[in-house]
């Protein structure tokens, strides 16, 4: 693998509006029965919030990491249907999503309220998992850069991230994915702009992973690019063996 040496490769399931008690059992029972001590990666889950504890339980002493999906900026207050980064880390919380495609389109989610929520996960200790990505027209446009960089700088301007998800919009939930060598094009930006920002060093360690129709037939071709680091799944996720052979695929 062409990786660098100082990324443990990354992959995580996003389960999103998806799940019940015992779909989620036999899921995790399936993942946890599939990963072995010889994956190359770190692999998590992102369950919706009813079922964090549930995830917690199971995943107990195995190989499973799990995060949220979302997070309130807010520590504490009257702020009905939010869920504080604090209740999060009193279940053991390691990793949350943040800047989400569907966050920023679907409820209208600004880079400032993203750096907000990012900064209320450090001061708890989870490590939030930066999604950025451009729409179609965007794309079309030429701008896929100035608005992942807009996205990124929001962040930077008071962080050091230890894990971004870049995700185009356009290939999420529509079967369409990135080729391998233009997913790599926006991660090797992506982390030049880091290097600029925070430094050589800092761009090295930081994870970069893909996110966008990511399934096992293209996992492998995605995963041979040196700064693509992992893969955030969305559907595929829901499916124990087609998640496993993308875990599969790092090894490659």
């Amino acid at each position: 693998m062409s990786h660098s040496s100082v990324r443990r490769p990354f992959i995580a399931g996003n389960w999103k509006m998806h799940g019940s008690l015992a779909a989620n059992a036999t899921l995790l029972a399936a993942l946890q029965a599939g990963l072995t001590d010889n994956d190359a990666a770190e692999v998590a889950v992102f369950a919706p919030y009813p079922y964090l504890d549930q995830v917690a339980r199971l995943a107990a002493g195995s190989r499973l990491a799990w995060g949220a999906q979302d997070v309130s900026r807010h520590d504490i207050g009257a702020y009905t249907g939010e869920v504080a980064a604090a209740m999060l880390r009193e279940f053991g919380c390691r990793y949350a999503l943040v800047g989400h495609s569907e966050r920023r389109s679907l409820h209208g989610e600004p880079d400032a309220l993203v750096a907000e929520k990012f900064s209320a996960l450090v001061a708890v200790g989870i490590v939030p998992v930066l999604c950025l990505g451009e729409t179609l027209t965007e794309r079309q446009a030429g701008e896929t850069l100035n608005v992942v960089f807009r996205q990124l700088d929001a962040v930077l301007a008071s962080h050091v991230p230890a894990l971004l998800a870049y995700e185009p919009v356009w290939a999420i939930g529509t079967g369409l994915t990135a080729t391998p060598e233009a997913a790599e094009a926006v991660h090797l930006a992506l982390r030049a702009r880091v290097a600029e920002k925070l430094g050589a060093a800092t761009a090295e360690r930081l994870r970069i992973v893909y996110g966008g129709s990511v399934k096992a037939s293209n996992a492998a071709a995605l995963f041979a690019m040196p700064d693509i680091d992992g893969a955030l799944v969305g559907g595929a996720a829901l499916n124990a063996d087609e998640f496993l052979a993308i875990c599969r695929a790092i090894n490659v």
